[in-house]
């Protein structure tokens, strides 16, 4: 069984950042391909950004078009922790922003919830104008 921890949401200003952190348990964090996703009200849920596991140390990141170039996902293995770094919000990145593990080594990619085996409780994000 693998937990997942969402912490750093709250509440941002327009043109402002805010980091998001995923604290994982597991004995094979390494191997994990990582990703955000968010559920704005009235929406369906979004993928965000993946850190996808290639084999090895290889590591892909792949993002939303609407989030490239303002938000950055990376790890760190040894903290079992990803990151999600937001910058130039925007009122409507207001979502809760869930974090999402896939352990078995199955997808590359990682921009559909279905491959993913394990979610966060998520953590509020409300950006202002």
């Amino acid at each position: 069984q693998v937990q997942l921890g969402e912490s750093g949401g709250g509440l941002g200003q327009a043109g402002g950042s805010l980091r998001l952190y995923c604290a994982a348990s597991g004995r094979t964090f390494s191997r994990y391909s990582m990703g955000w996703f968010r559920h704005a009200p009235g929406k369906e849920r979004e993928f965000v950004a993946a850190h996808a596991w290639s084999g090895g140390t290889v590591y892909n990141k792949y993002y939303a078009n609407s989030m490239k170039g303002r938000f950055t996902i990376s790890r760190d293995n040894a903290k079992m922790t990803v990151y999600l770094q937001m910058s130039s919000l925007k009122p409507e990145d207001t979502a809760v922003y869930y974090c999402a593990a896939e352990v078995w080594g199955r997808t590359k990619v990682g921009r559909k919830s279905e491959e993913y085996d394990y979610w966060g409780q998520g953590t509020q994000v409300t950006v202002s104008s």
